[in-house]
């Protein structure tokens, strides 16, 4: 029997992290675990209970309380408390508060322990912020993806504009800059480069191009893991 293993893939907002990973998962028949979505789901339940983002031991003791689990299928849903909210977490107002909420120490913690659950002893493809450096730092792939600032507001404005909704381009530039910025330098597990990880630009890449060397990457891993056949 041919072990599974675990691939962590982290990036920047913008960078495709959520396409390829479901992509990658689909290939190799491995669950596909969106870490951003659980940060997501805690700032829209915030937002619904009326929790101010300056109290953060209520949102942390709320966090405590949440159940998560995901189902795939037609696109991978998320559930909170039983309750399907994969179209809820995706407005403008969750978007923003998402990475502020995210930087709560408590709230990391909780979510981290769940993640690893999540990936339990492999077969997973999770995605996020952190994945190789603090969620799965033992994960046999890792890869960082990237892209330009200006290609990743041009694919946020193609998908807002697919769902009939109006974007300025340069306003959602400096949005990313500005979410990079909170990312990559917020105290508890920054955005990074995970040490061996592979970066991989997307700027000039195809969706299926990425996923191809991913799922290639994992091939050989598991054919070189100790305990696999192949």
């Amino acid at each position: 029997m041919t072990k599974s293993i675990s691939i962590a893939i982290d990036g920047p907002a913008g960078a495709g992290k959520t396409t390829v990973a479901r992509g990658v998962a689909q290939e190799l028949g491995y669950k596909y675990v969106d870490t951003g979505a659980m940060y997501r789901a805690v700032a829209w339940k915030s937002l619904q209970l009326g929790i101010p983002l300056s109290d953060e031991a209520a949102i942390v003791r709320m966090t405590e309380g949440m159940h998560f689990d995901f189902s795939e299928g037609e696109g991978s849903r998320i559930f909170v408390d039983g309750m399907d909210v994969s179209g809820e977490i995706r407005t403008k107002e969750v978007t923003w508060l998402s990475s502020p909420v995210s930087a709560i120490s408590g709230v990391r913690r909780i979510l981290v322990a769940r993640q690893r659950l999540l990936a339990g002893n492999g077969g997973v493809v999770m995605e996020g912020r952190d994945i190789g450096s603090v969620v799965l730092p033992d994960a046999q792939v890792k890869v960082f993806l990237t892209a330009s600032v200006h290609e990743r507001a041009r694919r946020r404005t193609s998908e807002l504009a697919a769902a009939g909704m109006e974007a300025d381009v340069d306003q959602i530039c400096r949005d990313i800059e500005e979410r990079d910025h909170r990312d990559s330098t917020r105290f508890d597990s920054p955005l990074v480069q995970a040490t061996g990880a592979e970066c991989i630009d997307t700027d000039h890449l195809s969706i299926e191009q990425v996923v191809d060397k991913i799922v290639t990457m994992a091939e050989t891993r598991i054919q070189t893991e100790p305990g696999t056949n192949g």
